[in-house]
């Protein structure tokens, strides 16, 4: 087990990693900026260290620095919370080329499941139900006109890069196509550093469905259950329940199984999330995996119990899964 854990991130986050650290007996070693030197996960942490200005790219989001401080203080982990660097595949590959041990999935994993369109074929290779649409980013207007006409109107237009509900757009005639796509680059390019879009088929009313997995470095595999929030807005979660209303016995079963697939097909091990779209006749369509820790993460642990933070560091350092999926009950 590790001796020392650096928590590279602030807040709500921070103060829950620090808790799980306490109850497993690791010191926590939490980071600040200058915005954060009196925050509640400074004062609850073990050890504190200042990384630097309140802008987070002189902080939070310098690399070097939160990898230099592990290697300082013999921080054998990094814990990333969520949001910074949590799902970035070059910081991951840069902590696991320093022999530090980051708590989450691989880089390889997270590079693969990262950009959209790279992971909508591997779903597809993998049998995993996605929602029609196109496998590699749309060059101009007259090709993803030309597409929009081929699954029919209305379409999604979706940033390759994006999540959080940002870049994208409902089209629903050829005529809005030109300045849609345009407009959707735009708000790619300055939210993800990435232009690139693809197109969706845009399903009506659908509900939002995302499964819960846990996976350990020896292949074992289990989900844990699925949250649903389909209450939005602008395509952001405001309400999150589990387990769904809507979902019925064989559909979990089926939703379940596809999410597992899904992190077969990518290798992945510690906790992740697999989110799914589901239209009115129950059929459901991979969307993205999250493949870190989500805010919304206490909703499952509060309908099985499982403390979801300790896993992923019981995971980490290199621990079986003490459970099957039979001894997951809600």
């Amino acid at each position: 087990m590790f001796k020392k854990i650096l928590i590279a991130n602030r807040g709500e986050i921070a103060v829950r990693i620090i808790r799980a650290c306490k109850d497993m007996g690791i010191i926590s070693a939490a980071v600040y900026s200058e915005a954060d030197k009196h925050s509640l996960h400074t004062i609850l942490a073990d050890e504190v260290y200042s990384i630097g200005e309140a802008q987070a790219s002189s902080s939070y989001l310098n690399k070097e620095k939160i990898i230099n401080l592990a290697k300082e203080i013999k921080a054998r982990a990094i814990h990333p919370g969520y949001g910074f660097f949590s799902e970035n595949s070059y910081f991951i590959k840069a902590v696991e080329d320093e022999g530090i041990v980051f708590i989450g999935p691989s880089s390889k994993s997270v590079a693969l499941m990262g950009k959209k369109t790279d992971a909508r074929r591997l779903m597809m290779k993998n049998k995993v139900p996605v929602v029609p649409g196109t496998t590699e980013p749309v060059n101009n207007t007259d090709e993803g006109i030309h597409f929009s006409k081929e699954i029919g109107f209305p379409v999604l237009l979706k940033a390759s890069a994006g999540g959080g509900g940002k870049g994208m757009r409902k089209i629903t005639s050829a005529k809005e196509f030109g300045s849609a796509f345009e407009a959707t680059k735009r708000e790619a390019l300055k939210a993800f550093g990435n232009d690139e879009v693809y197109i969706e088929k845009y399903i009506e009313s659908p509900r939002h469905i995302e499964v819960q997995v846990l996976a350990d470095k020896y292949g074992n595999y289990v989900h844990v259950y699925e949250r649903e929030c389909s209450i939005q807005r602008r395509h952001q979660k405001i309400i999150e329940e589990a387990p769904s209303v809507f979902v019925d016995d064989k559909t979990r079963k089926k939703i379940t199984t596809a999410a597992i697939s899904a992190a077969k097909a990518c290798g992945y091990y510690n906790a992740g999330t697999i989110e799914f779209l589901m239209d009115k006749n129950k059929n459901f369509y991979f969307l993205e995996m999250n493949t870190r820790l989500q805010v919304e993460h206490p909703v499952t642990e509060l309908i099985t119990g499982i403390d979801l933070v300790k896993e992923q560091i019981l995971i980490a350092a290199g621990n079986k899964l003490s459970f099957s999926q039979k001894d997951i009950k809600v």
